[in-house]
């Protein structure tokens, strides 16, 4: 007898359906989590990384310059669009902004340098209380519970000595490639930016002639993927900026009312660490408390509670007002992330691992979007045919 489509249990098929395209979707995710780490793995064995890291090196300028132009063309395209002429909207962008920071970088340069001079003097003070700190622990808990922790005590005054004497001995060469470093940086950055001048003018020239060598079947769909790209990248990037002005200036306040010294520097380390998700708020922390405890208990839970009070701040304040969901990443994605890329690129890594991540999110979800991959994979056309 020849079965009726009526006589198909309709809900339990598509209950079936459904937990399949959930597998489906766990095992798509699982795949590219999987060639990704099996890419990079391949890739750090044959020492591709390290070459890869040479030549960023080298065309680093190039890089800066790319990344200058990028984040400034729509403030220049629009001056353009108010009948400003191009080259001149390039110099009021340059001037305002690079003004900006080097009148910035003026005023604070020497409150900077001044609490960095005290700090580096307060070294042998702080290592002196530390000890200090660590006798009292270690004798209150021989006398009060009848352990004997003395051996401890001799290894943490043995790292002591060996840390005070590294700083010591090694402080000159430490200096002078700081210096060095600094002054290769400036090199590099200066060159980045007169880069990013003539790339800024040129840029939307550069769009039509990459646009151009595409083929033209392609052209419509790198248009819209590269608005995508651009739209989401560039609110997290100028989101971040401006996150990292309101922490620094918060933990700077924070920092000073509890009495640490050099408030401004801390609160520096802790904005930059900030570009971190999840993880650096507590990398930027520590130094903080450390030499807050050095000082006084007071100034060490001073400075935990500025550091939770920006805290609170930043992810109910800051992130929701500035950031929105510019990335639209669930968090689980984005700490496996910052493991991965930190495990392989390190420090840098974590730093770019978030928008790499949203990058490669879009590029995947417009393919989908266009190809449909998920829905045939998934049968969503059987269920609308039932």
């Amino acid at each position: 007898m020849k079965k009726n489509k009526k006589d198909i249990d309709i809900e339990s098929l598509n209950e079936v359906i459904s937990i399949s395209k959930k597998i489906l979707k766990i095992g798509f995710f699982m795949s590219i989590v999987c060639i990704v780490l099996l890419g990079t793995y391949v890739l750090k064995e044959w020492s591709i990384f390290k070459f890869i890291k040479d030549l960023l090196l080298v065309i680093s300028p190039i890089f800066i310059g790319l990344i200058i132009a990028w984040l400034f063309d729509p403030i220049v395209s629009w001056l353009q669009s108010k009948k400003i002429p191009r080259i001149l909207g390039c110099i009021l962008v340059y001037l305002v902004f690079f003004g900006g920071i080097g009148l910035i970088i003026y005023l604070m340069l020497p409150a900077f340098s001044n609490q960095i001079k005290d700090f580096i003097a307060g070294i042998p003070d702080t290592l002196r209380d530390i000890r200090l700190f660590v006798n009292k622990f270690i004798n209150s808990i021989n006398n009060n519970y009848n352990y004997d922790l003395t051996s401890y005590k001799d290894q943490i005054y043995s790292s002591m000595d060996s840390i005070s004497k590294s700083i010591t001995t090694n402080l000159p060469n430490t200096i002078f490639n700081v210096v060095k470093g600094i002054i290769s940086g400036s090199i590099t950055f200066v060159l980045g930016i007169m880069i990013g001048f003539y790339m800024l003018y040129d840029f939307d020239k550069i769009n039509k002639n990459f646009i151009k060598i595409l083929p033209r079947k392609w052209k419509k769909n790198a248009i819209e993927l590269t608005v995508r790209i651009n739209d989401s990248l560039r609110g997290y990037v100028q989101g971040v900026f401006i996150v990292m002005f309101f922490v620094f200036v918060t933990q700077s306040i924070g920092l000073t009312l509890a009495g640490l010294k050099a408030p401004l520097v801390f609160a520096l380390f802790c904005a930059i660490t900030d570009i971190i998700p999840y993880f650096g708020p507590y990398i930027g922390a520590i130094p903080a408390i450390i030499v807050g405890f050095t000082i006084s208990p007071v100034v060490g839970i001073g400075c935990i509670v500025s550091i939770l009070i920006v805290q609170l701040l930043e992810n109910n304040f800051y992130q929701p007002l500035i950031m929105g969901h510019t990335m639209k990443l669930h968090p689980v994605t984005i700490m496996v992330g910052l493991l991965v890329f930190e495990h392989f690129f390190g420090i840098i890594g974590m730093i770019v691992a978030t928008p790499v991540i949203a990058c490669l999110k879009i590029v995947l979800g417009f393919i989908n979007e266009k190809k449909g991959i998920m829905e045939k994979v998934t049968g969503k056309e059987v269920i609308e045919k039932i």
